[in-house]
């Protein structure tokens, strides 16, 4: 069946239908909400959670630009909606902020241990730099959507950069220690 009868069939309720639609989509979705929940469990919650959303509104797609990219934003927004009733970004004075890149040498860090380190941050900082490097959204499309400053969004992805940084650096030298 065609995405357009899958999706038509979908907004006509047609369990069938929403059946194909998540086994269609659920693998991609659920690497998205991977990326911005703290755990692999949380990840599933969400990714159910984003399904639901999905259904009930999927009336609301119009047919105009990308479905996988309306699905994904909905499957973003759905995880990120666990954080923006918490306490989880740290005001900072933005004039104190250093945006600094991070290098990264394919040769130093496997893409493996490269998102697992990513994982491991805390969330405030995994989130702004997912959304920023990872999906590419503005520091002002991540203030808002996380209702938080752009001066905060900046802090925050610098200092991801620092910890990995200072990850990818203990990995390095973990490495270069097990090989004398």
């Amino acid at each position: 069946m065609g995405l357009d009868k899958l999706i038509h069939k979908c907004k006509s309720n047609d369990t069938k239908a929403q059946s194909e639609l998540y086994q269609l989509f659920s693998s991609k979705l659920f690497s998205v909400s991977l990326k911005y929940s703290s755990s692999y469990a949380e990840a599933e919650d969400n990714l159910q959670d984003a399904f639901i959303t999905i259904f009930n509104k999927i009336k609301q797609y119009k047919n105009k630009g990308s479905f996988e990219g309306w699905l994904k934003r909905i499957a973003i927004n759905t995880a990120l909606q666990r954080y923006r009733s918490q306490k989880v970004f740290e005001i900072i004075n933005e004039d104190a902020i250093v945006d600094e890149e991070v290098d990264l040498d394919e040769d130093e860090v496997s893409i493996d241990y490269l998102l697992q380190y990513i994982q491991e941050l805390p969330d405030r900082y995994r989130l702004v730099f997912n959304l920023y490097v990872l999906d590419g959204y503005s520091h002002k499309e991540i203030a808002n959507l996380l209702s938080i400053t752009t001066g905060t969004t900046k802090s925050n992805l610098a200092r991801a950069r620092q910890l990995l940084k200072e990850k990818i650096l203990a990995h390095k030298m973990g490495l270069n220690s097990q090989s004398l």
